[in-house]
């Protein structure tokens, strides 16, 4: 079958791109943004990727048409296929349809954290031994790709509540029919298709009801928003997991996250020592700890493989040291996983120099939803340095006064290129934070302190 998928390069449509190759497919694809890490992905499986969304795209007529949520109402290949009655499918639907099957589901849902969870997940099973398949909303390092059809029985998806497509309203997860559901966490997002928070919730029952008897729910016994989802009806076992007094919980834990001690039903389960840093992490952990017990992976043999997770990409990913400078690239858009970042990083790295340079990017941002506690979620920053693009039209200075002269907005990509790099002394951390491919901000940034480093200095990691 030929299937062109349009909005290829988004992290989901991306993943799906790499299921229909695995499966057998001719795949093609279409999109405005092309940027790594997905277009090195598709690049490397050999997919046809096309720049733009031109009908001639659509020549030769596809069998199957994979229309992604970014898609819309007058978009010219949305448009040419509508007109001449080509098939076409979100992407949810066709993993619905042709992978997930009779398949034991594992999804993770939450506002935070669910890439690195769905990683964790797929990377204990695989040291299990279960050949899982997963779809990851970002590309784990120990995989080094976001999706594959696998070998067993189980399945791992990043399950988000974003909308599935122009002609279907609902959360994508609503698709998914998972028997092991993880519920990380609960805030207000997506201001760009959801009105409230409350409007989440209901997506999110939705979810819950469509979980079986004999499935399990691991949930954050902390989130209040999560404990009112469940409220409106739950028929499915639960387990609870927190930093506070749950079934699964952790203690010894030390400053930056990176060692701590599993206590599962009140016993000592496990003791993890890791490369992650933060609390958030922390968490993150014991829900996939907890969703891998139900698989059949006991916690001694899943924190071993905790132990050895690199992580995932663009999550505080160290792209270069250079210099006494280290670069990292991170997802976080919303101030909540700002904060969380930020605080970890700072645990690490005391009191040496954090220099953050953000992107607000997201729907909610751009809307400036989120303009009330932007500058609290970075107060952890030694200095902020914000690129405001054209289509973020609320006061972005005004926001961030809070932060005094250690807060700056810039409209010229170049420019702050320029401006961060004279700033930078040896022994810097520079986070930059973009859900997007931000101009290539971290690749000239990059060169530019490499032109400028003392020789035999520098040094860029893979």
């Amino acid at each position: 079958m030929r299937i062109h998928i349009l909005g290829i390069c988004g992290t989901f449509m991306g993943g799906i791109a790499a299921l229909a190759k695995a499966a057998g497919h001719e795949v093609s694809g279409s999109d405005a943004n092309v940027y790594p890490p997905m277009s090195a992905q598709l690049a490397a499986l050999g997919i046809a990727l096309h720049e733009g969304y031109l009908p001639e795209h659509l020549k030769p007529a596809p069998d199957c048409v994979l229309v992604g949520n970014a898609l819309s109402r007058g978009n010219p290949a949305v448009e040419a296929m509508l007109a001449r009655g080509l098939p076409y499918l979100s992407g949810p639907q066709w993993l619905a349809q042709q992978v997930l099957g009779n398949r034991h589901v594992i999804a993770v849902a939450g506002t935070h954290g669910k890439t690195t969870t769905a990683s964790m997940l797929a990377w204990i099973l695989e040291c299990a031994g279960l050949n899982p398949g997963f779809l990851i909303g970002g590309v784990p390092r120990d995989f080094g790709f976001s999706a594959r059809l696998g070998g067993s029985r189980f399945f791992v998806v990043e399950a988000d509540e974003y909308d599935t497509a122009f002609f279907d309203k609902g959360s994508k997860f609503l698709h998914y029919r998972p028997r092991t559901l993880v519920l990380n966490n609960l805030e207000y997002d997506h201001a760009d298709i959801f009105p409230d928070l409350a409007s989440i919730e209901t997506q999110f029952h939705y979810l819950v009801r469509s979980i079986p008897g004999n499935g399990l729910i691991a949930v954050n016994g902390a989130d209040a928003n999560l404990a009112r989802v469940l409220e409106k009806g739950c028929w499915t076992p639960r387990e609870t997991f927190a930093l506070t007094d749950a079934d699964w919980t952790a203690r010894h834990i030390s400053a930056d996250g990176s060692t701590f001690n599993v206590i599962h039903d009140g016993k000592t389960a496990a003791m993890v020592e890791w490369e992650l840093l933060g609390l958030h992490n922390v968490q993150n952990a014991l829900a996939a700890l907890a969703a891998a017990r139900h698989a059949g992976v006991e916690p001694r043999q899943a924190a071993e493989a905790l132990i050895r997770f690199q992580g995932v990409k663009r999550r505080l990913e160290v792209r270069a040291q250079i210099d006494g400078v280290t670069v990292y690239d991170d997802f976080a858009h919303h101030p909540t996983a700002i904060a969380t970042t930020l605080a970890g990083l700072r645990k690490r790295v005391g009191k040496e120099r954090i220099i953050v340079v953000l992107e607000p990017r997201s729907g909610s941002m751009k809307m400036g939803v989120h303009r009330d506690t932007l500058a609290a979620s970075l107060e952890a920053a030694d200095r902020v340095c914000v690129f405001q693009a054209a289509n973020v039209t609320w006061d972005v200075t005004a926001a961030l006064r809070s932060l005094g002269a250690r807060a700056s907005v810039s409209t010229d990509l170049e420019r702050l290129v320029h401006n961060v790099a004279g700033e930078i002394r040896h022994g810097d951390h520079v986070l930059i934070m973009s859900n997007g491919g931000f101009g290539g901000f971290h690749d000239k940034l990059i060169e530019y302190l490499q032109r400028n480093a003392a020789p035999g200095s520098e040094r860029a990691e893979p």
